[in-house]
């Protein structure tokens, strides 16, 4: 969700950051800040908005010489975008400094403890725990000092150090979360992204989860966390910086796509337990009282959000037993709707800043309902005016065609209605904790479909001749396949409609005919029989039909002509999976008929007009 530049040689290093800086400004951001160290100490400049801004005040101030430094660009997780909360983030008396990507979950309680030991805390970031706790913990090694504060801190992080106490040493930290090192010739860089330092480097060291390295000018030390030296293969990177950006995917969506991981980790990250209370949303002020005294939910939404928002309309109302409508937001404040005091309002938007959502969001709150903001914006309008939000923890989405924001707010709407369930004692015990652990098993499933992604190109490329193609599902299938057939018709311009699999027999039927692509997701064991019965029909009129299914809808192999099996998971779960092939579907037809995967057109990324 961030970016890092770290960089210790013989030049000066506030160039080198700079630039660093820039060539990961594609990710997106909202501030960016670098630290320096010479024989005049550390010195740390900052500033909210564009890269420009942190130039313009650098011109204003009397840099030192230096020629190590680390430098960030922040995507806001935890505080509003501002300068106290920009990266980095030092310690109390300015001898440590520290960027991270990530999330620490133990933070508040971290942050507590240093408090009571007399850390000043400036900022509202879990990051400024970091380099409190390094400062806490050295004893005349810094090295030592990183690795007893790797063992106190929970989540998910990559760190870049840099400290006055020792100005001859860089160190790079990974969990859960990318960092390179770049070797030079008497110089070494550090970076999240192969383009922050593809300029001066092609040669890198990729660390994986629990390893570390310390930088000097003549070498890169590499190690665990533990302390045990280790060695690793040296990558040559023979990218462009265009591809590099992408990290050598073709293009932002097949990227995104391939995110989606990692996207899961970090939203479900410190909100998910294998006991009670099952989940926990710390950033709702929400009370239990106030849980208790809603009548119904009204989810407002636009395109793959109202999308999602169908998905998370079925399990508040399955799990939390309330009655949820599901709405487009361009309708929403025209029909007069039934709001009440009584009424929570959840408006999801991936950029917050949806014209027609936004709108919804000042509609209920007129009316006295308190909202819910469902983003992935820090910051965002939608967040900032609403009266509580989750955010989805995707990081910056370039695509056009939305696919790690959607499935990530799957995971919000998962999360807050066992949360919501759990509060109404409507979901016992013993059937929460089967939920849970199928989506702390999402992030590996999805990796095991991406595995499988030349089966779906291969179905792509045969339809992307084709003209016509219809999605069918039931239940939470068909809010599902009204995602896929949307991701279809808006990058490879192909008309798709989806429908419910049993509306099929009303009017839809007639347009069934001989070479028909049919997609039909058959998840569901409740209604597997039905399903079945429903692709019978457009199979016995000529369609051909690709079955998604799982192991425990395999049958259905013998009433399609081609079967894609997913893994085995909570039905109600099962679109965080499902979605997975049908992204990758649209991705390679639109791919085969030679479109602008990332660009299509007569579309926005962000809505920002009614």
């Amino acid at each position: 969700m961030c970016g890092i530049i770290g960089y210790i040689g013989g030049k000066p290093s506030e160039r080198i950051l700079l630039e660093g800086l820039k060539k990961l400004e594609y990710r997106g951001y909202d501030s960016a800040g670098i630290a320096v160290c010479s024989d005049q100490g550390l010195k740390v400049v900052k500033a909210k908005g564009r890269i420009a801004e942190l130039e313009n005040k650098l011109r204003s101030q009397d840099m030192p010489s230096a020629t190590i430094g680390i430098g960030h660009t922040r995507w806001a997780t935890h505080g509003k975008p501002s300068d106290l909360n920009s990266h980095p983030h030092t310690d109390t008396h300015m001898k440590i400094s520290v960027v991270h990507n990530g999330i620490i979950e133990n933070y508040m309680e971290l942050r507590d403890e240093l408090a009571a030991q007399g850390a000043r805390f400036v900022s509202e970031t879990d990051t400024e725990v970091v380099s409190h706790l390094i400062a806490s913990l050295y004893e005349g090694d810094i090295v030592q000092a990183v690795q007893r504060a790797t063992k106190r801190m929970r989540g998910a992080y990559a760190l870049a150090v840099l400290s006055e106490l020792e100005p001859d040493k860089l160190i790079a930290v990974r969990l859960h979360s990318p960092l390179i090192i770049g070797i030079g010739e008497g110089e070494h860089f550090i970076g999240s992204d192969i383009p922050a330092i593809l300029e001066h480097t092609r040669d890198v060291y990729i660390l994986d989860d629990g390893e570390m390295a310390v930088l000097t000018r003549e070498e890169a030390t590499l190690m665990t966390i533990e302390g045990n030296l280790i060695t690793k293969q040296l990558f040559r990177v023979n990218w462009d910086l265009a591809v590099a950006e992408k990290a050598g995917y073709d293009h932002f969506m097949l990227k995104e796509i391939h995110d989606q991981p990692q996207a899961y980790r970090d939203t479900l990250s410190g909100r998910l337990f294998k006991g009670y209370p099952w989940v926990y949303l710390p950033e709702l002020k929400l009370t239990p009282e106030q849980i208790k005294q809603f009548r119904n939910i009204h989810i407002v939404a636009c395109g793959t959000a109202y999308h999602a928002g169908l998905v998370g309309k079925t399990a508040i109302e399955r799990w939390a037993r309330l009655p949820v409508e599901a709405e487009v937001a361009s309708e929403y404040r025209y029909r007069s709707p039934l709001i009440t005091p009584e009424t929570l309002v959840i408006v999801v938007s991936q950029s917050g800043e949806t014209a027609d959502t936004l709108a919804a969001l000042r509609e209920a709150k007129r009316h006295g309902a308190r909202v819910l903001a469902v983003t992935n914006v820090v910051g965002s309008t939608a967040a900032r005016e609403a009266d509580d939000v989750l955010f989805t923890w995707a990081g910056p989405e370039i695509s056009v065609a939305s696919t790690k924001a959607y499935s990530t707010q799957l995971l919000a709407f998962y999360a807050f209605a066992i949360h919501l369930a759990r509060i109404r004692g409507t979901l016992p015990d013993e059937e929460i904790g089967p939920i849970v652990h199928a989506l702390t098993k999402l992030p590996e499933q999805v990796e095991s479909i991406l595995q499988r992604k030349d089966e779906i190109k291969s179905y792509a490329e045969e339809i992307a001749s084709r003209e016509h193609l219809f999605f069918i599902g039931r239940g939470v299938d068909y809010a599902v396949v009204q995602e896929g057939s949307l991701k279809l018709k808006e990058i490879s311009y192909i008309h798709s409609e989806a429908y419910a699999a049993g509306e099929l027999k009303h009017g839809t039927l007639a347009l069934i005919e001989e070479g028909t692509p049919v997609v039909a997701l058959a998840t569901q064991p409740d209604l597997y029989e039905k399903t079945v019965s429903n692709i019978r029909e457009v199979m016995a009129r000529g369609a051909g039909v690709l079955g998604i299914a799982t192991e425990e809808t395999a049958g259905l192999a013998g009433s399609v002509d081609r079967l894609l099996l997913i893994p085995s998971t909570h039905p109600m779960i099962a679109p965080a999976l499902t979605v997975i092939p049908l992204q990758l579907l649209a991705y390679y037809a639109s791919v085969a008929r030679g479109y602008d995967v990332d660009k299509p057109r007569n579309l926005a990324k962000s809505v920002t007009v009614e």
